[in-house]
């Protein structure tokens, strides 16, 4: 990973901020992407591969609600 130094100073918003606002998106957004993986593999009738991807999915859901809850947190101290 390259360090630009931004640091918030373009953004208006810190690096550590911005990266948890990043994993909380890409975390949603997977388990978004996890549901058409897994109805692929069910038409296909790989049960083996449609319980990964719903483990998967699962994983993905803890981390994006994990990262709501620290970035309510995190925002409300902003105040």
């Amino acid at each position: 990973m390259t360090d630009t130094g931004e640091a918030g100073r373009v953004t208006g918003t810190k690096d550590k901020v911005y990266n948890l606002i990043w994993f909380t998106e890409a975390s949603l957004a997977n388990a978004l992407r996890l549901e058409s993986y897994i109805a692929d593999a069910d038409r296909d009738g790989d049960e083996e591969l449609a319980d990964f991807f719903r483990r998967a999915q699962g994983v993905s859901r803890k981390g994006g609600e994990l990262g709501k809850q620290l970035l309510a947190a995190r925002l409300s101290d902003m105040r």
